[in-house]
């Protein structure tokens, strides 16, 4: 079986306050991969969920910039994405970067011979976490990050996420 993981789609990351060129880039990308999977395979997707004392938390601080509060449009998946999925994805609300509850869950699903694709935003900071935690709950099916259905903070740090997971036994593929 394959699994298909959307991480962090959301408007804030792709065109709202946290946007970026490069994400509004893979958009089409992404919703071009979705269509693929809803033939044939699982479609998981995360959302970063925040509320509003979201600048008094530890990330909040760190990052004082406000995005995906709960409710609010920035918190909303980007609307082609979320037509993409047509309702066929199993959504992982997220307080952090890395979902606990999506890698246990994929723990509790896989066989040996599976696979779990992820792409989504930003490969720097979701992306490498959800790669990393799911490779660490299911060690023997192949983790694929889709780069080019990834976009990070900026290019370098995104190359440098995907040369990170590279040598943590993720197959990074174009």
């Amino acid at each position: 079986m394959k699994y298909l993981v959307v991480v962090d789609m959301q408007k804030d990351f792709v065109d709202g306050s946290l946007g970026s060129p490069a994400a509004q880039k893979i958009v089409d990308n992404v919703c071009r991969l979705i269509a693929g999977y809803k033939t044939g395979g699982v479609i998981y997707a995360t959302m970063d969920t925040h509320f509003k004392n979201y600048l008094e938390t530890s990330e909040g601080k760190q990052l004082p910039v406000k995005h995906c509060i709960k409710g609010s449009e920035g918190w909303e998946l980007d609307k082609r994405v979320s037509a993409a999925l047509d309702g066929k994805a199993q959504i992982f609300e997220k307080l952090t970067f890395g979902s606990i509850d999506l890698a246990k869950t994929l723990a509790d699903k896989l066989d040996v011979n599976d696979t779990v694709e992820l792409c989504g935003l930003c490969t720097d900071i979701c992306v490498v976490s959800n790669a990393l935690l799911i490779k660490a709950y299911c060690p023997e099916n192949e983790i694929i990050v889709r780069s080019s259905c990834c976009a990070g903070v900026s290019e370098e740090s995104h190359r440098a996420a995907l040369a990170t997971m590279r040598s943590c036994q993720i197959n990074v593929i174009e």
